[in-house]
């Protein structure tokens, strides 16, 4: 037996760019307690609705991806279709 731990990888990754962007959104609005959420919903013939909002609320089954002190909350239903995603910014 090997005491070798293996970190699996982020469902989900969040470029230094993204998170310089969403960390500015939370100065501009005037609370860095926000949190950027993503969420996936069906949108039927044009396929799947991507969301972008601003929240202060984390719940339970959210998975919580951090990086550079902002955070981005998926609910469960949501990762499954985000899986190997990456959210970036460009100017």
């Amino acid at each position: 037996m090997s005491d070798v731990s293996v970190i699996a990888a982020p469902p989900l990754t969040l470029t230094a760019a993204a998170a310089r962007r969403i960390a500015q959104i939370m100065r501009d609005e005037g609370n860095t307690d926000l949190k950027l959420r993503v969420t996936v919903s069906g949108g039927g013939c044009s396929g799947y609705q991507y969301g972008f909002s601003l929240d202060d609320v984390q719940t339970e089954e959210d998975l919580v991806l951090e990086r550079d002190g902002v955070a981005v909350l998926v609910d469960s239903v949501s990762i499954d279709f985000l899986r190997g995603a990456e959210i970036d910014f460009v100017d």
